[in-house]
């Protein structure tokens, strides 16, 4: 009998901190002369840096320095994600938490689910969202961009949660915010489950697969026991 995994993103999901990588790439963007509407911003948070910007202002020639052909060529795309970077590391000490972030990850590991962390945030960036969650007693492991080669809405993620986890499609939940988790998290044959603290609306989040949603992590809680948490057996 394998684990049941609780795969949670982070982002939006745990933290209280999408509306915070929208100003940080609206301003990012402008600075590099790009008018980009920020709720369009906002429906594209959740996609890795590089893919996030590419979204927006589409493809380029291969040659921007982030390994991955995006940008024109002098560097214009790497540069929008380093000045991202730089404004969201501003926040790091104050990052908050969403209602009952810690206590749902706490409830799931004192039940026996092994509760991993799926986001593309990595380094001194996941070490504050993990200081603001305040829960790592109760996380088994997280993947992060540094372990994937491709970021959601790609199953890559998911997987690699799950075999952190050692636990199979069947065995497991995935909550998330965006409509890129619920397409990763469907794609991988997770069941998902969507909150709406990221902004992103029902409707949006059960076209892209959610089985359930939630107002929150505090919501969820509170509901756990006629959650799909509650009709997922080990897989």
């Amino acid at each position: 009998m394998t684990a049941r995994a609780a795969l949670f993103d982070v982002d939006g999901t745990l933290a209280d901190t999408n509306h915070l990588h929208v100003t940080c790439w609206w301003e990012a963007l402008r600075q590099s002369g790009h008018r980009v509407p920020m709720h369009a911003v906002h429906r594209a948070v959740g996609l890795p840096g590089a893919d996030l910007t590419a979204h927006l202002l589409g493809p380029a020639p291969a040659g921007d320095g982030d390994g991955n052909g995006n940008g024109n060529g002098n560097g214009e795309y790497e540069r929008i994600g380093t000045a991202h970077d730089v404004l969201y590391a501003t926040w790091f000490d104050r990052l908050p938490a969403l209602d009952g972030a810690a206590g749902l990850l706490r409830r799931l590991a004192a039940d026996g689910w092994r509760v991993v962390l799926v986001t593309s945030a990595s380094g001194t960036e996941l070490d504050a969202l993990r200081r603001a969650i305040n829960a790592d007693d109760a996380i088994t492991a997280c993947t992060s961009s540094d372990d994937v080669e491709h970021g959601k809405p790609h199953p890559e993620p998911v997987r690699e949660g799950l075999r952190l986890a050692g636990a199979e499609p069947g065995g497991a939940v995935f909550v998330g915010d965006t409509v890129w988790d619920m397409r990763a998290g469907t794609r991988a044959g997770v069941p998902c489950v969507g909150l709406l603290c990221g902004g992103i609306p029902r409707a949006d989040l059960l076209e892209a697969g959610a089985r359930a949603v939630y107002d929150g992590p505090w919501d969820l809680l509170a509901r756990l026991d006629t959650s799909p948490f509650a009709r997922t057996a080990p897989g």
